[in-house]
C-alpha cells in the first residue's frame, strides 16, 4: 500500500513536470519571437504568469508536505529542492518575458546580425532540456556537461561584449546601436537562463548526494 507521502510525492513531481515543459515552450516562443521577427509578447506573458502561479502551488504544496508527514532524508532533500526547482523555471518564464520586452521595445531588426544570439540561444536552450531530463532521471552526473556548456555561454557573451566595445573609425548608425542593445540585452538574459539550468541540475545533485556543491 502506498504510503501517503508517496502520493504527495507524486503529485509534486507533476507539477514541476508541468513547469518544466511551459518554461521550454515559453523560451522557444522568445527566441524564435527574436530569429523571425514575429511579436509574441502576449502570449510569453501569458506563460511567465502561468510559471509564476505555478511557482506558489509548489511552495504551498511542498510546505504542507512537510508539515503533515515530516519526511527525513531523500524525501526531505526532494521537497525542498522542488521548491528551488519551481523558482528555476519560473525565472525562465521571466527571462523569456523579458527578451519579448527588449523586442517590442526596439521593434523589428531584421537586418541585424543575429548569429551571437542565435547560438548562445541553441546552448541555453540545450542546457533547459539537459536539466529538465537529469530531474527527470534524477541523474547526478549532469551537471558536470551543464557547467561546461555554461562556461562557454559566459566566454560568448564576453566576446560579443568585446566586439561591441572595440574602437572603430566611424561612428555607429542608429540600426547598428538597436542591433548592439538588443542583442547584448537578450545575451545577457540568455546568461541567465544558462545559470538557472546549473542551479537545477545542483538540487539534482544534491537530492541523490546529500551534497549542495557539486562542483567542489
Amino acid at each position: 500500500m502506498a504510503r501517503l507521502l508517496d502520493i504527495g510525492l507524486d503529485r509534486i513531481r507533476n507539477l514541476i513536470m508541468d513547469m518544466a515543459t511551459l518554461s521550454e515552450e515559453s523560451v522557444n516562443a522568445a527566441l524564435e519571437s527574436y530569429e523571425k521577427g514575429v511579436m509574441l509578447r502576449p502570449q510569453i506573458f501569458e506563460y511567465s504568469e502561468k510559471l509564476r502561479i505555478l511557482q506558489l502551488e509548489v511552495a504551498d504544496f511542498a510546505t504542507e508536505l512537510i508539515a503533515r508527514y515530516q519526511p527525513v532524508a531523500r524525501d526531505l532533500r526532494f521537497i525542498q529542492s522542488c521548491m528551488d526547482v519551481a523558482y528555476g523555471f519560473s525565472r525562465f518564464g521571466r527571462y523569456a518575458y523579458d527578451i519579448s520586452d527588449v523586442l517590442e521595445a526596439i521593434g523589428a531588426i531584421p537586418d541585424c546580425d543575429k548569429s551571437y544570439v542565435i547560438e548562445m540561444a541553441n546552448t541555453a536552450k540545450n542546457m533547459i532540456k539537459l536539466s529538465v531530463e537529469s530531474l527527470k532521471k534524477l541523474d547526478k552526473d549532469t551537471s558536470k556537461k551543464l557547467y561546461m556548456m555554461d562556461d562557454s555561454v559566459d566566454a560568448l557573451y564576453r566576446s560579443y561584449l568585446r566586439f561591441v566595445l572595440t574602437p572603430r573609425d566611424r561612428e555607429y548608425a542608429y540600426a547598428e546601436v538597436r542591433c548592439f542593445i538588443s542583442a547584448l540585452l537578450i545575451l545577457r538574459y540568455l546568461e541567465r537562463i544558462a545559470d538557472h539550468a546549473c542551479y537545477i541540475s545542483d538540487c539534482v545533485h544534491y537530492i541523490v548526494t546529500a551534497d549542495s556543491s557539486p562542483r567542489r
